[in-house]
């Protein structure tokens, strides 16, 4: 998994609540499980028309918005049926990280497990993260996991809190395999104690 640090980029605002995850990544696109490829499907119903096009008015079309690493969303964000997709198909398309007032509990889960930092902030910060936002790529974001603040392009700080335990596994690129593997000198000596004393197994 990709450490996540300090990150400056776009911050896209999309000012919808109870965004659910189907409408992050819909069902007919859950034929996989591969974590790569999904971008392109992300926010599929509402980044195309009926015909399949482009529809103009969605943010992440809007060329301001086209290589933004940062959401900047309304309440409640990845609720619904708990598909590690939904992380999946944010993070292919470079979504880095997720600021709203409340995520679903599963979602916010899979975020870590994959390398998304999910940020709880404040209406009145994400009211003030929606105004910075909302000037396009003129106007980049910070993100400093290892200070948990948020810098805005007019120097304002918000200060966020964050589990020490998922900060420490962001910030070292550890999902649950690299945990594991950080235990491997011990999970081997355990083993080839097990198989001296019992060869038979």
């Amino acid at each position: 998994m990709e450490k996540f640090t300090t990150l400056t980029a776009v911050a896209a605002p999309l000012k919808m609540i109870n965004v659910d995850t189907d409408m992050i990544i819909p069902k007919q696109f859950l034929k996989t499980i591969k974590r790569t490829g999904l971008g392109t499907a992300l926010f599929h119903e509402l980044r195309t028309d009926a015909d399949g096009n482009e529809d103009p008015s969605f943010v992440l079309n809007q060329p301001a918005y086209k290589n933004a690493e940062i959401l900047v969303a309304g309440d409640n964000f990845g609720c619904g049926s708990s598909r590690e997709h939904a992380p999946w198909a944010l993070l292919d398309y470079g979504i880095r990280c997720v600021i709203s007032t409340s995520f679903a509990d599963i979602f916010y889960n899979n975020c870590f497990k994959n390398g998304i930092l999910p940020i709880r902030v404040s209406q009145e910060e994400l009211d003030k993260l929606f105004e910075d936002a909302e000037r396009g790529a003129n106007a980049t974001v910070t993100v400093d996991l290892e200070a948990q603040e948020i810098r805005g392009p007019d120097g304002g700080v918000i200060h966020f809190q964050i589990d020490p335990f998922r900060k420490h596994c962001l910030l070292n690129g550890l999902d649950d395999i690299g945990l594991t593997l950080e235990k491997a000198d011990k999970i081997s000596a355990f083993e080839a104690k097990t198989a001296e004393r019992h060869p038979w197994l």
